[in-house]
């Protein structure tokens, strides 16, 4: 099985979420076609479309993304909010 290296795993990330937000709501935007009974049909080619878009912008995007969480998060034990007081 080809296996991606862990350094390169936002890309990996990124297509798989990218898969899956598309899947959605490509299924969501292609309700009104179940009554017509072309909802698989239309489901698939909006999924591609979709897909072909979302995935160069989520591999794009994973790096930034992934730098800019860095910054916002701490690694540190005791940086998290106590809520018990």
């Amino acid at each position: 099985m080809f296996r991606v290296p862990r350094h390169n795993s936002h890309y990996v990330y990124g297509a798989i979420q990218s898969n899956i937000t598309c899947s959605i709501t490509a299924a969501v935007a292609s309700l009104p076609f179940l009554a017509e009974g072309s909802f698989v049909l239309r489901w698939l080619s909006s999924w591609v479309c979709a897909w072909l878009v979302a995935l160069p912008i989520a591999l794009l995007a994973a790096p930034v993304i992934r730098r800019l969480t860095d910054l916002l998060t701490s690694e540190e034990a005791g940086a998290h909010v106590d809520t018990t007081k």
